[in-house]
């Protein structure tokens, strides 16, 4: 059976970068990795490919001589491979734990599996909110389901509550050493199963994996200006550590209802608002609602026509961690007059008669002017 090809089971390109390929090792290597798939013999089989396939992709002569020949670069005793590396001493290796569990998770800190542990994952729980909440800001009382420490073991995951021996297989690193032909492969040790620790009597209460699941309930606190889509992370709410590791982060995705009048842009907001013919002729006033229900004047200019942008400065939404706010911005919809009475007729009548080509209406000035500017040049 032939083997499958590297970029495909970390899924990049043959043209991906190192940076691309390291990120999608990470993401790969944290979805397999046997802790967080206990027992399940697949996942620790895909887990042992994609960190042969990235051994090979990492190096840069090591990918060149795997684009050139393929696996027969280094098959034992192929003859395809044109390069002489070298492995000798601690340096050779790349610590490959530690570089995703540590640099990945701890910000590059270099520790022992052994000690460590991992963290436990990031969280996501997405919230819906009106644009009120929006505007004033809000707590809510959020529940999910997670995980934590097991209490009887204190999150060892032992018999007897205390941290577990360090495996005898790999002294605590976490990880074997393989030889094929005349390269030497890191691998997973099957014993503790990359913990580095080996319990000879696990916890009853949670089999060993030193944490149970839990539904949490939380009140989290939405500040005023958030828009839709606005991340919150709250530190430390997440899945429980294994084995001693930090919990994860729980983000919370904040979804803003639509409004039934204001549309938001940014940190202002706008809305059209229907005028009378009269009052966007003669000027006036009309009250409309704030976000938050307080009753705004808003000034109709003379002559304001269809279209025209009115604004009301600060009150549009709060921006964020300020005391500032956005401005509301209002467009004028002048509505022509329907049903109309006899008198009413006889006045617009009357109104059309004495308008003639004078100047109260612009619009259709300047319309009449363009057009005998095109009858002339006929």
């Amino acid at each position: 059976m032939s083997k499958a090809d590297y970029y495909e089971i970390l899924e990049v390109a043959k043209t991906a970068t190192g940076e691309e390929i390291k990120k999608a090792y990470h993401k790969l290597a944290m979805k397999y990795h046997p802790d967080r798939n206990a027992g399940d013999e697949k996942a620790e089989a895909k887990f042992k490919e994609i960190n042969e396939a990235y051994e090979i992709l990492k190096d840069e002569q090591k990918r060149a001589a795997y684009d050139r020949y393929g696996h027969a670069a280094f098959e034992q005793g192929g003859g395809a491979n044109p390069f002489d590396f070298n492995f000798g001493g601690a340096g050779g290796f790349t610590d490959i734990f530690t570089e995703v569990f540590s640099e990945f998770m701890n910000g590059g800190k270099r520790a022992s599996s052994a000690t460590s542990g991992l963290d436990g994952d990031d969280l996501r729980y997405d919230v819906e909110i009106n644009l009120l909440d929006a505007y004033n800001g809000v707590e809510k009382n959020i529940s999910f389901n997670t995980t934590k420490a097991c209490e009887t073991c204190h999150g060892h995951g032992t018999k007897d509550g205390n941290p577990a021996p360090i495996c005898p297989t790999c002294k605590g690193s976490g990880r074997v050493h393989h030889q094929h032909g005349f390269m030497i492969m890191e691998n997973i040790c099957p014993d503790c199963r990359g913990s580095g620790r080996k319990a000879s009597e696990v916890c009853t209460d949670c089999h060993g994996n030193g944490f149970i699941k839990h539904k949490k309930e939380l009140k989290i606190k939405i500040p005023a200006g958030v828009d839709d889509g606005t991340r919150i992370r709250v530190a430390g709410e997440g899945a429980a550590g294994i084995r001693g590791g930090k919990n994860g982060d729980l983000y919370v995705f904040v979804n803003v209802k639509a409004h039934k009048l204001y549309e938001r842009r940014g940190f202002d907001l706008y809305a059209k608002i229907p005028v009378s013919m009269a009052c966007a002729a003669l000027g006036g006033c009309v009250e409309i609602p704030s976000v938050d229900g307080r009753k705004l004047e808003l000034k109709i200019p003379l002559g304001t026509q269809n279209g025209h942008k009115l604004r009301i400065k600060g009150e549009g939404m709060p921006v964020l961690q300020s005391s500032a706010k956005g401005d509301l911005w209002i467009e004028v919809a002048v509505e022509t007059p329907v049903n109309l009475t006899a008198r009413q007729k006889e006045l617009l009548e009357e109104f059309r008669t004495i308008s003639g080509e004078s100047n109260c209406q612009p619009e259709e000035k300047s319309f009449l002017d363009k057009i005998k500017d095109l009858f002339k040049a006929a």
